[in-house]
């Protein structure tokens, strides 16, 4: 008879130990450690052995290159996250806060591609069949190539997988399914490494795509261990607030297109509606003539985006300054306050600064620097940047503007939403052709800008 093995281990890294610890030491993290009793599974190796191919080692260039045959999710939103689409053979990860609309997304795209004639197999374990049907029959989703099945058992999954044979697989979700062999609880680390090696090997072996839905912690990580994110291909994240209609989609891995592209989505009573132009959402409700608000062209992936920073600097009370940043690095905040006041002689040091990035947006391009500047000098000097200006560019230690890349886009996106003024670096003038209704003005150094813009 196997011996029983009794392992310790980290819920949030994975990391294994004999004996119990208080703090983890592969993440450092406290009151993490969780026995989990091992016992040898007898088919185990069978079962990866069995699909098991014996493979020769052959040049890169022997290999025929095949054309990825994508699948459209008829969704331009999600279809952008995803690279043009779904890959068959790819197991998505898909995480979110409670609440968020991860299912709701994942039921709507099971339904838009049941329409089209494909077969989707949509697995809860977390409400039953008629509850999944309340929930489709609320968002008026309806067809009969969409099956349900509420189920656990990744060994009954296999099953249901044979008889229905979808082109679509979604499981929702990853923490509450099981394999009979591991004796540890649903949502263990090796119950969700065990689980999704086994969602991996059916999505390969039979060409389908698979969705999971994956719980994140209190900091915003999924849940699990770190493996579980290695081992799928795509890691998708679902942000956005509960008491905000917007919600945002983001790649935070795509080993089949850009993980830098965004997807927007209204929430609405019928579902997620997707949102065709972001810039006129976020700039929709700014409010002109108030200083220290400075709108910026970033780009998302391939798309550029227009969206309102604000600046609030005001006389600190008591203490030490504070600096607070929404939407934004306030590490970078610190340093460009650093820059104006050494470069322009602002007095900062005495001052709190509070920004804000309009729409629950989070920008990370060096790109924004520029506009980051411009709102913090805004509301210190409390003068108004023009309401039709646009400013883009990175600022060095030493003042000077630096180039950025795809001016070209950013320049056209902000002539079509009616500019009339765009601050760009003065490197990145020439080259291309400018909208007869935009003004380009290059500007070599943070001092220059400043002048521009506030007409100083």
């Amino acid at each position: 008879m196997a011996k029983v093995k009794t392992t310790f281990s980290c819920q949030d890294c994975g990391y294994e130990t004999p004996k119990w610890l208080g703090k983890c030491p592969g993440c450092m993290s406290w009151n993490t450690m969780v026995e989990e009793i091992q016992a040898p599974s007898k088919n185990h190796r069978s079962y990866v052995t069995s699909q098991h191919t014996v493979q020769k080692a052959q040049p890169i260039t022997a290999v025929e290159r095949e054309k990825e045959a994508r699948i459209s999710t008829m969704m331009v939103e999600l279809d952008r996250v995803l690279g043009g689409g779904i890959v068959p053979g790819s197991l998505v990860l898909v995480g979110g806060d409670p609440g968020i609309g991860k299912s709701t997304l994942l039921l709507q795209l099971s339904a838009k591609l049941a329409e089209r004639k494909a077969r989707v197999l949509y697995i809860s374990g977390e409400e039953s069949v008629k509850q999944t049907k309340l929930r489709a029959d609320r968002l008026g989703l309806s067809s009969n190539e969409l099956y349900v099945l509420a189920e656990t058992d990744v060994t009954r999954i296999e099953q249901a997988l044979d008889e229905v044979s979808p082109t679509l697989v979604v499981i929702d979700s990853i923490q509450t399914v099981y394999r009979d062999e591991i004796t540890s609880a649903p949502g263990s680390v090796a119950q969700v490494r065990e689980c999704t090696a086994a969602f991996m090997r059916m999505a390969k072996t039979r060409g389908i795509a698979i969705f999971i839905v994956g719980h994140v912690t209190k900091q915003g990580a999924i849940a699990g261990p770190r493996l579980l994110e290695h081992m799928v291909d795509s890691v998708l994240y679902f942000e956005g607030e509960r008491h905000h209609t917007y919600r945002i989609l983001r790649a935070v891995k795509n080993r089949f297109g850009s993980t830098n592209e965004m997807g927007i989505f209204e929430m609405k009573e019928l579902g997620l509606e997707e949102v065709k132009n972001p810039s006129e959402i976020f700039l929709a409700e700014r409010s002109e003539g108030a200083a220290g608000s400075v709108v910026v062209a970033s780009m998302e992936g391939t798309r550029p985006v227009l969206v309102e920073l604000q600046a609030l600097i005001a006389p600190m009370g008591f203490g030490n300054p504070r600096r607070m940043a929404t939407g934004l690095d306030h590490h970078r905040v610190s340093l460009l306050m650093a820059v104006l006041e050494k470069r322009l002689g602002m007095l900062l040091q005495n001052q709190d600064a509070y920004l804000k990035v309009a729409g629950g947006v989070k920008l990370d391009e060096p790109a924004i620097d520029l506009a980051v500047c411009l709102s913090i000098a805004s509301s210190f000097r409390d003068r108004v940047v023009s309401p039709l200006d646009v400013a883009v560019g990175e600022v060095g230690l030493t003042g000077e503007i630096r180039r950025v890349s795809r001016i070209e886009q950013r320049i056209q996106e902000a002539a079509k939403l009616g500019f009339n003024r765009i601050l760009i670096p003065e490197k990145n003038i020439g080259g291309y052709t400018v909208p007869r209704s935009i003004e380009v003005i290059g500007v070599a150094t943070l001092e220059t800008a400043l002048a521009v813009a506030l007409g100083r």
